[in-house]
């Protein structure tokens, strides 16, 4: 009987152990020195066209991680750059893409109240796989497909860091 009580008991902590293990997770996100090379990159990228704009990395859960401005950009690239960055964080979707889905489906155009999104071309997911580790915004280039286009650029060359 005693042997049963033990088994039994040992059984019911190695739930509980095995419980408390699935409480606990580990999230990948970006260090400090990659997200700035992120934003330096994708300022550079615009620059190298023409474009003075704003650059915002966040992390995973839209905290802002490292901000860019070029010379020349405007004050409201600042909150461009990080509406999009959040909204592409929060979304772990293209702002780009979101931008087009709401402007074809009508209930996806209530996206546009939720406080800090901006469905404007320029925020791009940040992706190791398919885990989004945060997200990089672009504000000031004159399109939201111009934006778009710094921050891929920039995120391709920092690929073999996403591994």
């Amino acid at each position: 009987m005693r042997t049963l009580v033990s088994a039994s008991a040992l059984a019911l902590s190695l739930v509980a152990i095995a419980a408390n293990a699935q409480g606990v997770r580990t999230e990948r996100t970006l260090s400090l020195a990659l997200a700035n090379q992120i934003a330096s990159d994708t300022v550079a990228a615009c620059a190298a066209n023409g474009h003075a704009v704003a650059a915002t990395v966040v992390d995973r859960a839209g905290t802002i991680r490292a901000v860019q401005r070029a010379d020349n950009a405007g004050p409201h690239t600042l909150a461009a750059s990080l509406d999009k960055a959040f909204t592409s964080a929060s979304a772990r979707n293209a702002t780009l893409a979101m931008m087009e889905t709401a402007q074809k489906n009508p209930a996806a155009a209530n996206l546009v109240h939720i406080p800090g999104f901006l469905l404007l071309g320029g925020g791009v997911p940040v992706k190791i796989g398919n885990d989004t580790i945060g997200a990089v915004g672009v504000g000031g280039a004159p399109g939201g497909h111009l934006d778009e286009q710094c921050a891929m650029a920039a995120l391709d060359k920092v690929k073999d860091q996403l591994k």
